[in-house]
């Protein structure tokens, strides 16, 4: 088992979801209990994962790797589509975020009574398929978990939604398909310009078929390719991600070789694949201007949805940009940086700006959402290992505290079905463990020094200071976010919480009760763990810092 500690982690929810559509419908009540010991499992396979993990180390480990597809296509070579599997420091602390807050997603499910068997097969396919994403180490795999995820979630915002709900969901599903599509076409371009130098080996008799392969074999290989000493129809082409990083794999004048002079309206085609890359990451991230159908998306999607939906989907964008835009076209990314960079100030001032304006409780906190993220793209675009470091912490800490606000929000969705914020007054009184936990998630995201928000916006913000490609304007108008994120969210705590109660519909007065034992269990373990963080980031920084190290060595 503990070779295939990573299978699992996919399998367990995939199993889930099947036995799911068996179980008879009369015990539909067993749904969510078998959404939650799937939850359970996963968590134990993630806590054994996290074990099995040597920090120290900054290759890929627990790797997992069998041929899939091979198909022999005359003069134009072979195409190998691999099974695989790996996790490093910058995946681990992202898999370990999905498997938490996928569980608390399903126990805050629990009150989920319309079509319970379709719901939970639905959440446990889309459990399946987000962690499948951070583990997949060939690029078609991990397209196939990309997009995966749209179906489920395109139904559970559409089906369990609130009044615009299909409205939210086909917006939803239209922009991320839209960036998956341009996504699919550099994908299909490095297919047809890189190699796998191990398969070509065994195809060219330099290796026998089963041998483990040697550096000494893909040097050999890479160099006959260089010398056109290589018959196309012996060249296995490849979408492991190893392979795409190495500009020793790419076949000479192809389209996205790195000596490639090919241009489009005078723009070099690996430049033009860069921007088509980070274009269609950018839509999940999300980064200003694709990121309109986040607000819509949250404020109609159930609170589990919304919690799953924040916490964990748009972490895959920032992944994305680490693992594959930059990964596999870092002198283009390194290029681009400045624009990149100031991307993400505009997100980060125009999100801060906008959730100031909100009086929708959801909707003010995922336009902070998008601030947030906007901290993500700028440590990316600063190529320090800083802002690296800062932008996976920034991750992290973004997932636990996003789902605690939704969960927050759901609190009082579910009592009055009314999220206005201008409606409440004074909440502190009749909801006192519900407003002290409302302040420590606003103090947390608004970035007070002792919590996971500070230490992640502290080391992206001082990686962007640091870099040498970014003028020190891009960082410095950045910090206004902290600023804007101090005011709203202070903000609407003073308007909710303090000063004389109030409600706006005084007929429902009563349903304002303070949060039952399932809210407070699910609520303070993120609250204790951005505490935790906050005090102690080594216990994050030391997964992420042996990778990110080397992960910069091989840009440069």
């Amino acid at each position: 088992m503990g070779d295939h500690l990573l299978t699992l982690l996919i399998v367990i929810p995939l199993l889930g979801a099947l036995l799911m559509l068996a179980w008879p419908h009369e015990r539909s009540s067993d749904f969510r209990l078998i959404t939650l010991a799937v939850m359970v499992l996963e968590g134990i396979v993630g806590v054994l994962i996290y074990l099995s993990f040597d920090p120290a180390l900054s290759r890929y480990q627990l790797t997992e790797a069998a041929d899939w597809i091979t198909l022999p296509l005359g003069t134009l070579g072979t195409v190998s589509i691999d099974y695989a599997l790996a996790i490093d420091g910058i995946s681990l602390p992202l898999v370990l975020l999905a498997v938490l807050v996928l569980l608390v997603g399903a126990i805050s499910s629990w009150t989920i009574a319309q079509r319970p068997r379709a719901y939970f097969s639905l959440y446990l396919l889309l459990s399946g398929s987000i962690v499948g994403c951070f583990l997949a180490q060939d690029f078609f795999l991990f397209y196939l978990f990309f997009e995966f995820m749209l179906l489920p979630m395109y139904f559970l915002i559409g089906l369990w939604g609130g009044p615009r709900r299909e409205y939210a969901a086909i917006k939803f599903f239209v922009y991320t398909f839209f960036g998956s599509l341009l996504i699919l076409i550099v994908m299909i371009g490095l297919y047809l310009s890189v190699m796998d130098p191990l398969e070509t080996a065994r195809m060219i008799g330099l290796l026998e078929p089963g041998v483990p392969g040697s550096m000494d074999a893909i040097r050999q290989v890479q160099q006959w390719l260089v010398n056109e000493q290589i018959a196309p129809e012996q060249i296995v082409r490849t979408f492991r991600f190893e392979y795409l990083a190495d500009p020793a794999n790419y076949l000479p004048g192809t389209l996205l070789s790195p000596d490639s002079t090919l241009t489009l309206a005078g723009v070099p085609f690996r430049l033009l694949a860069f921007w088509l890359l980070f274009v269609g990451f950018a839509v999940k991230l999300p980064v200003v201007p694709v990121h309109t159908w986040l607000p819509d998306a949250h404020v109609e999607a159930p609170t589990p949805v919304s919690v799953v939906l924040a916490g964990i989907l748009l972490k895959v964008g920032g992944y994305g940009f680490i693992r594959i835009v930059d990964g596999f076209f870092p002198a283009e990314a390194l290029h681009s940086s400045v624009p990149l960079a100031v991307l993400g100030m505009i997100s980060i001032v125009y999100g801060g700006f906008n959730a100031l304006a909100q009086s929708d409780l959801k909707k003010m906190i995922a336009f902070s959402s998008v601030s947030h993220m906007g901290f993500v793209l700028l440590g990316i675009a600063s190529f320090t290992a800083e802002g690296i470091n800062g932008a996976l912490y920034q991750m992290v800490s973004h997932g636990l505290l996003s789902a605690m606000l939704f969960l927050l929000a759901g609190v009082l969705s579910d009592r009055t079905h009314n999220r206005t914020i201008e409606h409440y007054r004074g909440l502190i009184g009749p909801m006192p463990r519900y407003a002290v936990l409302t302040g420590v998630a606003f103090f947390a995201s608004l970035g007070l020094p002792g919590f996971s928000g500070f230490v992640g916006e502290l080391f992206t913000l001082m990686g962007a200071f640091r870099a040498e490609y970014l003028p020190v304007w891009v960082p410095a108008l950045s910090t206004l976010g902290i600023v804007l994120a101090a005011a709203y969210f202070l903000w609407t705590f003073q308007r909710m919480f303090l000063g004389t109660f109030w409600y706006a519909q005084p007929q429902d007065t009563p349903l304002l009760r303070d949060l039952s034992a399932r809210e407070l269990g699910l609520l303070v373990p993120l609250a204790l763990l951005t505490l935790l963080l906050g005090l102690l980031p080594g216990l994050l920084f030391d997964l992420t810092g042996p990778t990110v190290q080397a992960w910069l060595s091989g840009l440069r």
